[in-house]
């Protein structure tokens, strides 16, 4: 599956977005979020030096998690927790987030995974472990 095929979908939700699914193939996908500065977090998240909070970040691989499951077993998943988590910059207005999540572990009702975020092919965000569990 590559982003031309996703038709312009949204995908995540008001603070968890990605801007673009860029490809899921082999138990990996890759995609794209923006961090524009006019995002509303920014007015009470530090006001002079605007940061985009960890946990965002986090929520924001969540979702690109559940777009590759979803797309292995064709059935909704979310993240339920995230291990060995490591933030190395911060991430500001203007910067492109490259997201990467990987399938270690597929079961029925859970998986596990790992997952990295680069800006500018600098890593900022690396979790070593992400735990998803099945929707319904």
């Amino acid at each position: 599956m590559t982003g031309t095929e996703l038709g312009g979908q949204h995908l995540g939700g008001r603070w968890t977005t990605l801007d673009r699914i860029v490809r899921i193939a082999d138990g990996e996908a890759v995609g794209v979020r923006n961090v524009p500065n006019t995002l509303a977090i920014f007015d009470s998240h530090f006001p002079r030096f605007n940061v985009l909070p960890g946990v965002l970040i986090l929520g924001s691989l969540g979702t690109l998690a559940g777009a590759l499951l979803e797309h292995e077993t064709g059935r909704p998943w979310r993240l339920t927790g995230a291990e060995r988590v490591g933030f190395r910059h911060f991430v500001q207005p203007g910067d492109q987030l490259e997201l990467t999540v990987k399938l270690k572990d597929l079961g029925e009702d859970e998986a596990t995974l790992t997952g990295e975020v680069s800006v500018e092919g600098n890593v900022v965000t690396r979790a070593r472990k992400l735990l998803a569990r099945r929707v319904g």
